[in-house]
């Protein structure tokens, strides 16, 4: 079977774009130009042993960079020549809405013609960073670090074109693929990564990453890391809080001080305000979590999801051990440890009733008094 006939499969030889939407053919494209890369000569420049062209600039590697700016000039077709073991890596460099494969030298010397689909192939055997309008050739990674200071302040300059205000230049770094709202503030020491998407009048930073993420408009983000994750509106996150992959949260939602949360959903307008740990959660709107309060999602074989209904109360201190699920407007105490569901509407208590023993305090002083003089 021809390379191309299927870009959503993978065979044992050869990587396909899956993200391609055409079904090729020239009338796919705005240039009859088929762009061939080779990543097989220049390994013997890298500190890792990868291409030259699958190195890192501002996290995205230089074939994504290249690649993005040929579709810009009308270039949809492209062959990767690369080794085995890099085929993997290559077509993750692969951009939405271009027909391309990788495969070996031998690969691309049978199927070439035919791939090729009529188009006049240019051959591309040197590493080449796009820098405004020029490709820029290099032949080491120390050359690469240097055409990054370029692009880098060439993305902060774009941005700061479309109404993004950056406050410190030297101290921010922006991914290519990134994409932010008018109106937004990155304070220093902010990294935006991937596929990121910020809305308008959002404060990011200091100190602050996002990774593969889409941040509502008006967020701040403070001192934080949030990872492939979705931020409503007007939510807040930090200081010092974690937002690991695969969390929805809501609406005017609050992601306080040493908060951890992880593959949870969370309704409009649920606070966790500090040292909070909610993980494979399914919360409601209105919900507030008190300090100190955990999931105990993993019991040592599996992950269990822990269900809360909308505003609903739960304590300081609380350990909610799933499967379990707290009903609407359900209040916990503080201290519980809760192992069975809890109706709507109701108060969970799960703790030792307090006792006072008088004088104990003096007695105990007094005892270890005694020993000191023996």
């Amino acid at each position: 079977m021809p390379l191309w006939e299927n870009f959503a499969c993978i065979n044992g030889r050869f990587w396909y774009n899956r993200r391609y939407k055409g079904k090729g053919g020239s009338s796919q494209m705005e240039n009859k130009k088929c762009i061939v890369v080779f990543l097989t000569e220049d390994t013997a420049e890298t500190y890792n042993g990868k291409p030259l062209m699958l190195q890192d600039v501002l996290f995205c590697p230089v074939l994504n960079w290249c690649m993005r700016a040929w579709i810009k000039k009308g270039v949809r077709r492209f062959f990767v020549v690369c080794d085995s073991e890099d085929m993997e890596e290559a077509a993750a460099c692969f951009p939405e809405g271009a027909a391309a494969v990788a495969g070996t030298e031998e690969d691309y010397r049978r199927d070439i013609g035919e791939f090729a689909h009529g188009c006049w192939i240019e051959e591309i055997h040197e590493a080449m960073l796009p820098v405004g309008s020029m490709m820029l050739t290099f032949y080491s990674v120390p050359e690469l670090v240097q055409l990054q200071r370029a692009v880098r302040e060439k993305i902060v300059m774009y941005h700061q074109r479309t109404g993004v205000k950056v406050v410190d230049i030297d101290n921010t770094y922006i991914d290519p693929r990134v994409t932010i709202g008018a109106g937004t503030v990155l304070l220093p020491g902010t990294i935006l990564r991937g596929n990121t998407v910020v809305g308008e009048n959002c404060e990011i930073g200091p100190n602050a990453m996002v990774v593969d993420c889409e941040i509502g408009s008006g967020c701040v983000v403070n001192a934080s890391q949030v990872y492939e994750s979705v931020l409503g509106r007007n939510v807040h996150v930090g200081p010092f809080a974690h937002v690991r992959p695969h969390c929805q949260v809501g609406d005017g939602c609050k992601v306080g001080a040493y908060v951890e949360i992880k593959n949870a959903v969370f309704g409009p307008d649920a606070k966790m305000s500090h040292l909070t740990y909610v993980g494979d959660a399914d919360v409601g709107a209105g919900v507030n979590f008190g300090c100190g309060t955990i999931t105990s999602n993993y019991d040592g074989f599996r992950k269990h999801r822990t269900v809360i209904g909308d505003g609903a109360f739960i304590g300081c201190n609380t350990n909610l051990v799933p499967p379990v699920t707290v009903g609407a407007g359900a209040y916990i105490a503080a201290g519980a440890t809760v192992t069975r569901d809890v109706e709507p509407d109701a108060l969970a208590i799960s703790r030792v009733r307090q006792e006072n023993k008088p004088d104990w305090a003096r007695a105990r002083r007094a005892l270890y008094q005694k020993k000191q003089e023996q």
